[in-house]
């Protein structure tokens, strides 16, 4: 049956114009229940059981659902938006089982929050959660009409209470011993109280939740729904109002408030920053400070901000303020701490200052911490502290406390009323104990936002069957190398080789050259699920001893690893070079190849240099090596730049997996000839694709930093350092030697890896800056590791279609979508980076767990006001050392910003300066373990070496006592 639907919309001109759309109504929709003979059977079912989106199965012929006071009989659920949107941790609980989606809900949560809506679309798929996708607003008998004069709103709660109704009636004529019901829940009074009148079953969530007895824990997860619930009784209101977003808009319209991005300091917990949106120069970056001007925002919000007068601006706080948070509503111990942040400043120091007056989008996640237990017996308000100390502490209800004392939680923020001094939220999830090794790794993919769930059934429906083998098929568009002398070099135990090489001398006397790439993008094909997944996904992240892969291990440890002695599909790069390693001519074809020999680094190495191995590999990498060697050199006198970075590798136990030795990694030559012919191939391609693609390529550019970020690196170094170009600063770098000081060429080239901007992915229609300038490449792209990177594949894919190997698609010639893409492989590759970084710092701590207190040589970094950052290269490790620790008299403490550098007492410490600490674990905050480190040479008068740390402390001269296993 054909109706049509009509609407108003306006358009960006501003002008209103009428739409009517058709709209199909069909009677063959399934209702999902699995005891159901009359509807249709559903696709990827034997019965009407499927599931209208995907093949999930759907309703339980007898609900298996947990035993309720209310309603003692079978049942289904059927929740409407708002629940939904509110109570999805209900929701996604293992017991609550056979749970009605509806269209109209669905399509309303889409629009209202793709968090949630990508949570429940996971729970439709899972299916031991009998959870069913109804196509109310399609099957002919629940689609209703809007009224006139009725607002959508009402017109879509009607729409729920009517489909409620059609399966009462519906599921009455199965016939059965036992009537299935089904309950409407609500947490609407007027939905509830019109469901009621029309004689349909209705609880709020909270009611219902309360009557499954044998779940008294699913309490804990109910949410407060709105934000003056649970407000405490007769408190002061403490924050100002926020001005509705009607308001706002029209405010951000004229200028009065300025509209931008909240991120809270972590030093600080009475100090944001709020970065402005748009492109003007001015206000670029607000600081806002105290409580009352924070107004309940919370980091990565989106907020309006009005600035505030400029004798009321301030400058940037040097302090250090951790919410302690004993007495949670003494507002004038807040008071009293915002007057610290107030001392006098230098006028030079002050910045745009301004107050929250509004959120336009809340950011919230859910957030891993730990709970701080109320003082008073019995009570079920507890705080919650977060792991991330940007976050504040959330006040939450649970009969658990004794339970989740000392264990690693989540809690999801409901609402933040006025007169509160912490949002209000409930708990979700126990993680495990604090301190455990897989909790805490759990913990650190969850805070850092890495998808590591495993990999759905639709996903990996995708994936070839077994045994798998080359086609004729495969064959059409490729070239067979499977006679090359190919070999791949990686590092010890990896099992996704992305990368191949070849080099060999052809008839004319010149050099053929070739890099083999894995041909991910002919098994992940654009828009199924696999292909969704990975994007979302964007990159691998490889953590101290596990990687959480972006794709699943069939294809990055098997079928796209180009491993030793099996046939792989390959993309390849191959140029004629003569031997001054000049390019003479580049093709690229997909091909087919065989790799005869997988190597580790060492490996390789070993064979370039022993004279007794003259094999066609060794001779190969010999050539490999010789053209790596010129174009290294090439590319430096072009002013790319080498920096540093003390990268750790960890040594584990084979049983406990515990770290038991840990150094920083030694890079041979063999890892600058990959490199090289890497890069080359990168540049090579990005060319290629941007030739046939001037408004598609997807490349990647690194901006140059900003003068000022070398400030620190010039006064440091005591030496001249040339920073206008990275040609000037690589040359300074190479001349900055000391012959009695030979460390401090790699201490200002990790320095200076810090002044370094991000180098971020791009579409070349939206951008006209393609530089990269650590490499000094006029164009970059990445191409060479599909297996791991997101972006390859895009440009795989890209390339493809420029040499007729592939067709094209819709998605890959659309700039907006394409940039829209780079933005999110941007997020995912900056939060893979911080996850690896959390990783090595929590080894880190497990390694020196077990050896008490170590004395080592460390360099000082950076002088602070108030302490120092020092670098212990034999651990590639980086701490502080604070002159003034709690419940100690502060010894006198003189900074000097031009220097920079920082007397103590009677010493003066400046950068670069060797120095000896001791080190140890300071575990006495089990969720924010640290590492200590105190200064014990030069020895300052006045400061004491602890007696329980020179005591304990061994020189690392003495040999470590093997363990007895």
């Amino acid at each position: 049956m054909l109706t049509s639907r009509t609407f108003v919309k306006r358009t960006r001109a501003g002008a209103v114009v009428k739409v009517v759309r058709e709209h199909y109504l069909r009677d063959d929709i399934a209702c999902g229940a699995a005891a159901c003979r009359l509807c249709p059977a559903a696709p990827g079912t034997g019965t009407g059981n499927g599931n209208a989106n995907g093949n999930a199965p759907g309703l339980e012929a007898r609900p298996s659902g947990p035993a309720s006071s209310l309603c003692p009989g079978p049942h289904f659920l059927l929740p409407d938006t708002n629940l939904l949107l509110h109570q999805i941790d209900i929701l996604e609980h293992p017991v609550i089982k056979n749970v009605i989606v509806l269209q109209t809900v669905l399509q309303e949560v889409r629009h209202r929050s793709a968090p949630v809506y990508k949570r429940i679309r996971d729970v439709i798929q899972n299916p031991e959660k009998h959870f069913y996708s109804f196509t109310n607003e399609h099957h002919r008998e629940t689609y209703i009409e809007q009224k006139r004069g009725e607002t959508s709103n009402d017109r879509n709660d009607r729409a729920i209470r009517v489909a409620v109704k059609w399966y009462n009636e519906h599921l009455r004529k199965i016939e059965d011993e036992e009537n299935i019901q089904v309950i409407f829940l609500t947490n609407d009074r007027t939905n509830k109280e019109k469901a009621v009148e029309e004689g349909i079953t209705a609880y709020t969530c909270e009611e219902y939740i309360k009557s499954l007895t044998a779940n008294p824990e699913l309490v804990d997860r109910l949410a407060c729904v709105t934000d003056e619930g649970k407000e405490i009784e007769g408190g002061k209101i403490i924050f100002p109002e926020h001005i509705p977003l009607s308001k706002l808009q029209q405010g951000i319209k004229s200028g009065i408030y300025l509209q931008g991005t909240y991120r809270a300091s972590r030093e600080n917990y009475l100090e944001a920053t709020v970065w402005v949106h748009g492109d003007a120069e001015e206000n670029k970056e607000i600081i806002v400070q105290g409580l009352k001007n924070l107004n309940r925002a919370i980091h990565e919000d989106i907020v309006a901000v009005e600035l505030l007068a400029k004798d009321e601006w301030v400058a940037p706080s040097s302090v250090v303020l951790q919410d302690d948070g004993h007495n949670e509503e003494d507002i004038e111990n807040e008071e009293e701490k915002e007057n610290i942040l107030k001392t006098s400043v230098d006028k030079d120091m002050l910045r745009p200052t301004g107050r929250v007056v509004g959120i336009i989008k809340r950011n919230w996640r859910p957030y891993c911490g730990m709970l701080s237990k109320s003082q008073i017996k019995e009570a079920r308000r507890h705080l919650f502290t977060p792991a991330d100390r940007r976050i504040p502490r959330i006040r939450i209800e649970t009969r658990q406390a004794d339970t989740l004392e000392g264990q690693r939680i989540i809690v999801a923020i409901d609402g933040w009323p006025r007169n509160s001094r912490y949002p209000n939220g409930h708990f979700v999830k126990n993680l495990g104990s604090a301190g455990d090794k897989e909790t805490e790794t759990e913990v650190l993919l969850l805070e850092h936002d890495v998808p590591h769930q495993a990999f759905s059934q639709a996903v990996l429906s995708f994936l070839p069957k077994m045994p798998w083998s080359i086609t004729e098929e495969d064959m059409k568009h490729r070239e067979d190398l499977r006679h090359l002398n190919v070999c791949s070099v990686d590092p010890p135990g990896c099992t996704d080789i992305d990368d191949a090489l070849h080099c060999r001398e052809i008839g004319n006397g010149n050099l053929e050259v070739g890099v083999h790439i894995a041909d991910v993008s002919h098994f992940i094909r654009p828009g199924n699920a696999l292909d969704e997944e990975s994007v979302n996904r964007g990159t691998t992240v490889y953590l101290c001893e596990k990687r959480i892969d972006m794709v699943p291990e069939l294809l990055s440890s098997n079928l796209c690893s180009l491993r030793s002695n099996v046939d792989r599909l390959a993309f390849s790069c191959i140029w004629e070079m003569n031997h001054k390693a000049e390019i003479l001519k580049t093709r690229f074809t997909k091909s087919v190849i065989n790799s005869k020999a997988s190597l580790t680094y060492a490996e390789a190495q070993m064979r370039i240099d022993s004279a007794a191995m003259n094999d066609e590999i060794t001779t190969s990498l010999r050539g490999l090596n010789k053209l790596a060697k010129i174009l290294k050199k090439r590319r430096i006198d072009n002013g790319a730049l080498t920096l540093a970075s003390p990268e750790v590798r960890f040594h584990m136990d084979s049983e406990t997996h515990d770290p038991i030795d840990l150094q920083t990694k030694e890079l041979k030559e063999t890892n600058s000839m990959v490199e090289e012919f890497m890069l080359l191939a990168n540049i090579s391609v990005a060319q290629k694709i941007y030739d046939e693609f001037p408004e598609f390529a997807l490349l990647r550019k690194h901006p140059a930093p900003p003068p000022s970020n070398y400030d620190i690196l010039v006064k440091a170094a005591n030496l001249e350092i040339k920073t206008d170009s990275a040609k000037a600063l690589a040359e300074s770098l190479d001349k900055a030697e000391s012959p009695t000081f030979p460390y401090l060429n790699t201490l200002l080239r990790i320095l200076t890896t810090r002044c370094m901007m991000q180098a971020v992915y791009f579409c070349s229609g939206m951008d006209n800056d393609f530089h990269h300038y650590g490499l000094a490449s006029p164009i970059y792209t990445h191409f060479t590791s599909p297996i791991r990177r997101y972006a390859d594949i895009i440009v795989h894919r890209l390339l493809a279609v420029a040499i007729g190997a592939d067709s094209t698609y819709p998605e890959l010639t659309d700039k907006h979508k394409l940039a829209e893409m780079c933005k999110n492989l941007n997020y995912r590759h900056k939060m893979a980076q911080y996850a690896q970084r959390a990783s090595v710092a929590f080894h880190t701590q497990l390694f020196f767990k077990t050896k008490g207190v170590v004395n080592e040589d460390a360099y000082i970094l950076f002088v602070r006001k108030n302490a120092i950052v020092v670098l212990i290269p034999k651990y590639g490790l980086e701490g502080t050392v604070f002159f003034e620790e709690k419940d100690k008299p502060t010894p006198k403490l003189e900074y000097n910003s031009e220097v920079p550098s920082l007397t103590v007492e009677d010493t003066t410490l400046h950068v670069f300066d060797k120095v000896k600490v001791n080190i140890m674990l300071d575990d006495s905050n089990i969720q924010h373990q640290k590492m200590r480190m105190v200064l014990v040479e030069p020895k300052i008068l006045g400061i004491d070496v602890p007696a329980s740390l020179s005591a304990e402390a061994r020189s690392n001269d003495e040999p470590e006592k093997k363990k007895k296993k």
